[in-house]
This record gives C-alpha cells, structure tokens and sequence, in this order.
C-alpha cells in the first residue's frame, strides 16, 4: 500500500507513483489454484486404477479386439472415459485417437500404436498447448511377453489416473490456451505413443508450451523401506536436445546449460508447490530422465517442444517390469513382485495430481512467454534486456540470479515494455530471463536469452 502525505505538492507526487504502481502487472495469490490444490479425489484415482488394472495386460501387443482383456478394450475405456467428462461440461473437450502403425526391435509385427486423447481448446490462444501425458501399456519381466497379467498400477495406471483427474477438474475452468490430456501407448517398446502426439501436434500446428509427462507416480514407498509421501521428482533437460554444433558452441561460451525452456518448466512447478501445496515439494532433477532410462517426454525434446519427466520421489524396483510372484532364495525370500494397486498410496497420488492440475491451469492463464529475450551490457555496469511482446501481457518481470543458484532469486516489475535496464547488475556475473503477466496476475515461465531459453519450437536440424 502507498500511503501519501497530506501536504499537497507530495500528494500530486505521490498520485504519480501510486498511478505507475498500479501499471506494474505482478504475480499474486490465485484463489482459484488454491481450491485445485485440495481437489483431486482419491476416490476417483482409485477408481480408475482399480478399472485398468482389471483388463489384465495392457501390452502394446495384446489383444485389440476383447472388451474385457488387452490394450483394445483399456484404449476404449479410456476414451468412453474422456467422452463422459466432455459431456458433464457441454462437450467442452474433443476426443481424438491419433495412430500409427510401427515396427521395431520391440515391435516384430506392423501394429498399430494408438494414443486416446483429450482436448480441451482455450479461448483466446488455442493454438498454444499445455499436455499431460502418460502410457497406458503396461509389462512383466519378458518386454515381450503380451499374454500373462500386467497389472501396471503404478506403471503407469497411476499417470493415467491423474491426467483423467485433471481433466476431470480443469473441465469447467477457464483456460486461455489449449489443455490436453493424453493416454498413450507404446511407451514400453519404444516411446512410440510419445512420437504418435509429438507428430500429431506438429501436424495440428501447436505450439506445445510444455508437456508434463507422468510416470510412475503413485508410490511413495522406497525399496529400500523408506516412505515419503511429501516429494516428487521433475526431470528436465538441462539444454535442448536438438541444438545445432554452432548453437551449441555459442551456448558454451555465454552460459544457458541449466536454462532450457524445460528447466524452467520445472522451476515454475517448484514455485507453484512451495507457494499452494506447503506439504509437497517438487526435487528438480537436472537430468532428461533417470539414468540410463527414458520416457515419453523425450519425442517431445526431440520434436522441438519442451517437456518434462514427472515422477515419484522413492522407486519400488520390486514392482516395475516384474512377473507376479513371491521371492523364495534367501535373497528375496517373501518378496511380493508385480505392479500391483495395493502399492499405490492415493494419498500422495492425488498430491501429485493437484501439482499438475495447477501448473496446467496457471501455465493456460498465463500470456504466453515472452519471444526474442535478449541482452547487452558488456563493459557497462548496467545490463540491458530487451524482449517482443506477447498478446494478452499486460506487464513484464526481469530475473536474475547467480550463475550457480539453481532458482531465480531476484525479480522487478517493469510494467508493459519490450526492454529494461537493471542498473549496477554487471552482465558478467549474473544470468536473466523475462516473464510475461497478465493483469490478473498469471505469470509464464521465464525465459532465458536466446536460443538455448526460447520457448519458440525449434524443428530438428536437418542431418545429411
């Protein structure tokens, strides 16, 4: 609050000031990501666990055509699913099912790899795009095993639980960009389901502003006993995977390393945690995915878009790509193997869940990230940043922070312009990015200057 004094040459000064602070678009609390955070039920996350599971095996190369049994019957579950919600908000949400047909090392035989997908447009922006993904296949011990039961609770039901969930909740809220929420297939013998979206959305033209791609993520039980319900995982690349060698050479030199756009994906979801889930915290990894592993978010990287891996804090190894059954050597004596629903906690599912749910509603109200960021100031004291505006910012915010910190540790309002100067800030020791607000208070991600932070999609480079 401005308070002014009295005397009336300071009241005219002062109305100056109060006018030009209420031109500053800033970020604020959000009601309506305060009620999303306590939301998601664990009822409904139960359900729908305990619904895929029954289909047996969802293996990519089960069976199709049974409606009780197989990745088929699963796929039509899930879409039957997406088309009831649609219609308890007025057929708000298109239902597709893009496809293709594979082979592969994984894949002997052509088959068809289909994803179940809902969209929901936005209403100012549509073809700006915030998904949520997860696979709908599941395993057992033998990747190519496609008959014996893989009940793939928490890999990856769970993921798919929650994208319903949020589908559920975020279908009759306001959304400026388009929300999609995506059940995908294929993800076990190769990340074809992840390829199957990443393609359909360069074909629609979207301009996929982040994709949240949720794996295992309902268990909060360690193999080594420990249970923490209180942290998940975000898995972001550090720089982009499809930079070129000069790219790649200007981003060595200048810094960005940890500056990707699915960095700061990441870092936005850490903020959203620590300011509307106080019980919940988000462990950034800085890492495309776990070692030496992989997951749909990657065909996503390398179509240009940027994305994160969404995981539980403390992995089970016991009940991932196992055979159901009951350890009997002394090593393993009384061990339950098997991906099965009495390992989900949907306590800490249902957190999960609210993290997503919010990012995706603060990222669709947000304007979109500020394009062509940029800085100068080499042998100045002053740093100078420049960036193009966005339609529906009504403000911007500059960061910065030190080259080691991890988070964005300053930042100023510099009102509805396309530059600022950050007096006595030395280029030299600090890094920068821009925010976009809207005058509700919504904020972007930040963007990093150049190539290495935009949001823009950047195609693959051309190999000869």
């Amino acid at each position: 609050m401005i308070r002014c004094p009295r005397l009336l040459p300071f009241v005219l000064l002062c109305t100056v000031f109060a006018s030009r602070a209420q031109t500053l678009a800033e970020p604020g609390e959000q009601p309506q990501l305060r009620a999303l955070a306590a939301a998601p039920s664990e009822a409904e996350l139960h359900a729908t666990i305990a619904r895929l599971v029954g289909f047996g095996t969802r293996h990519t190369l089960s069976d199709t055509r049974s409606d009780k049994r197989g990745i088929g019957a699963a796929r039509r579950w899930v879409k039957a699913r997406f088309e009831q919600i649609a219609r308890d908000c007025g057929g708000c949400i298109e239902v597709v099912t893009p496809a293709q047909t594979v082979t592969g090392k994984r894949v002997p035989q052509p088959t068809e790899v289909m994803d179940v997908v809902a969209i929901k447009r936005g209403s100012t922006d549509p073809q700006r795009v915030i998904a949520m993904t997860g696979h709908l296949d599941s395993r057992v011990t033998d990747i190519m095993n496609s008959t014996s039961d893989a009940p793939g609770a928490n890999d990856d039901a769970s993921g798919v639980a929650a994208l319903i969930e949020a589908a559920r909740l975020l279908s009759k809220q306001d959304n400026q960009a388009t929300l999609v929420f995506a059940a995908l297939s294929g993800e076990e013998q190769g990340l074809y389901g992840g390829k199957v979206l990443a393609d359909y959305a360069v074909a629609q033209g979207w301009n996929v502003e982040a994709d949240l791609n949720n794996d295992i993520v309902g268990n909060s039980r360690g193999q080594n006993g420990v249970r923490d319900n209180t942290v998940v995982r975000v898995f972001s690349e550090g720089t982009k995977s499809n930079e070129t060698p000069a790219q790649a050479s200007y981003r060595r030199y200048h810094g960005g390393e940890v500056d990707s756009p699915s960095r700061n994906v990441a870092r936005m979801m850490s903020q959203l945690a620590g300011q509307y889930l106080p019980d919940f915290h988000v462990h950034m990894i800085y890492r495309t995915d776990r070692y030496s592993r992989g997951g749909d978010q990657v065909p996503f990287l390398e179509a240009g878009f940027p994305a994160v891996r969404v995981t539980e804090g403390h992995e089970d190894y016991t009940r991932q790509h196992q055979d159901l059954r009951v350890g009997h050597t002394d090593q393993d004596r009384g061990v339950h193997y098997g991906d099965t629903i009495d390992g989900i906690d949907f306590r800490y599912l249902a957190r999960v869940t609210a993290l997503n749910t919010i990012t995706m509603a603060a990222l669709s109200r947000a304007p979109a990230p500020p394009t062509g960021v940029d800085i100068a100031g080499s042998l100045a004291t002053d740093t100078t940043v420049t960036w193009h505006k966005v339609p529906a910012a009504a403000g911007y915010r500059v960061h910065w922070r030190e080259t080691t910190a991890p988070q964005w540790q300053f930042a100023r309002a510099v009102g509805d312009v396309d530059h600022a100067v950050i007096k006595d800030v030395v280029i030299d020791d600090w890094y920068f990015g821009v925010s976009s607000v809207s005058a509700d208070g919504y904020e972007s991600p930040v963007v990093f200057p150049g190539y290495v932070g935009s949001f823009e999609r950047s195609p693959p480079a051309a190999t000869h």
